[in-house]
């Protein structure tokens, strides 16, 4: 057993940068690349340094179960990698009290042609267990992950979500000091998702340590027993669950400010959209929700693009997703357009949401995130009056009824 003495996980002066190539040559091919340095040698690729961590100091005690909050480009894939070893930091110093197990990608560490029995005994052995410690939690791994039938079949054939039951099962029973944990899960069904959180809780009260990264708030609330919010690189805070979650949301209003300037927004910049608003800031629950946008043109792209809107709760948990190619909808980057999104039989709680907006081709062009806000009025939109208890589980409201008889 590890000092308990110690702290789990001690990070001091912890730092990521990474060099970005700008206004190089973009080709896949060896051919084009000799030729271009033939034609053009005294051509230099420009690089800028990405700071992708910054000066991170955190102590991490045995036996705490700490979810990693924050929008996406705030560090928190990174610091795992960096803390599972995957990746090398600039600068910094990191102690680990044990042995690490981490499930941070859909198939890490498998080797695609071996069997599911074969690449349990592999993902053991990487992290440093004998086989006889792999023997004697080999039947708990296979019947947790629930592949018994395919143990034999390489793992190549696997579906995404057997891949995430047989990972997940591997790094929690193996007696690894610390689990590390990137919101794989989401690809798995309800039910193992369900089982796998009872397991992680589990895990925590061995006096084992888990990482979790998650942007499923509810997620977070449910299983953590710590939290730490981080922005842009840097860590914010590092406390209790409702506090980093509250310094999370706090942030929403500056972070949508900035997100005004198209320049400082996600993308490839291809494209962007030019305006956002909603038909009304201050709807009912069963009010229709009108998203009106605008977006620019640009003759030089090639294919029509695609407009995906998704409306998040206080917490930034993703209520809907509406994508314009499930209704069929198209537009053409050789004309500007102006167009409206409006969702319909959705009965949101009272609360305030945020409409994230995304111009999406063969990869995103623009990434709005916090484009505009609104708040459902606390009307009950039910016939009868009732205490809050009513209604205060759920993300949404339904339209519903019951009968006797």
């Amino acid at each position: 057993m590890p000092d308990q003495r110690t702290p789990a996980i001690s990070v001091r002066g912890l730092s990521k940068t990474y060099r970005i190539a700008r206004g190089g040559l973009q080709t896949n091919r060896a051919t084009e690349a000799a030729l271009h340095r033939l034609r053009h040698p005294l051509h230099r690729t420009r690089y800028e340094q990405f700071g992708a961590l910054r000066d991170i100091d955190l102590d991490v005690p045995w036996g705490e179960a700490v979810g990693i909050v924050g929008r996406n480009g705030a560090g928190k894939s990174t610091l795992l990698k960096i803390l599972t070893r995957i990746t090398a930091p600039t600068t910094g110093r990191i102690e680990l009290g044990g042995r690490v197990g981490s499930l941070l990608e859909v198939g890490t560490g498998f080797h695609p042609e071996l069997t599911g029995r074969e690449n349990i005994f592999l993902n053991g052995a990487l992290l440093g267990m004998r086989r006889r410690e792999i023997q004697r939690r080999f039947d708990e791994i296979v019947e947790f992950s629930g592949i018994a039938k395919f143990l034999e079949t390489p793992v190549k054939r696997y579906s995404s979500g057997m891949y995430v039951r047989l990972a997940f099962s591997v790094a929690a029973h193996l007696e690894t000091e610390i689990l590390a944990i990137d919101e794989v899960l989401a690809v798995g069904d309800a039910e193992f998702q369900s089982k796998s959180l009872r397991k992680m809780r589990d895990v925590a009260r061995d006096g084992r340590t888990v990482l979790y990264v998650s942007h499923q708030a509810h997620t977070v609330t449910s299983l953590c027993t710590s939290a730490m919010y981080l922005d842009r690189g840097r860590l914010v805070h590092h406390g209790t669950v409702d506090e980093a979650m509250a310094a999370y949301r706090d942030s929403f209003d500056d972070f949508q400010a900035a997100q005004q300037d198209a320049a400082r927004r996600p993308g490839t910049g291809a494209l962007r959209f030019t305006h956002a608003e909603l038909g009304s800031t201050t709807p009912e629950p069963v009010e229709d929700k009108v998203v009106e946008f605008a977006v620019g043109a640009n003759p030089a792209l090639v294919g029509k693009y695609f407009v995906s809107c998704h409306v998040n709760d206080v917490n930034g948990n993703v209520v809907v997703q509406c994508d314009s190619r499930l209704v069929g909808t198209w537009f053409d980057p050789a004309e500007e357009h102006k167009g409206s999104l409006r969702i319909k039989g959705l009965w949101l709680r009272p609360g305030r949401y945020t409409v994230d907006l995304y111009l999406c081709a063969a990869g995103i062009l623009d990434a709005w995130e916090g484009a505009a806000a609104f708040e459902v009025l606390p009307v009950t939109p039910y016939p009868e009056l009732t205490s809050d208890e009513a209604m205060s589980h759920g993300a949404v409201l339904a339209d519903f009824d019951y009968e006797a008889w």
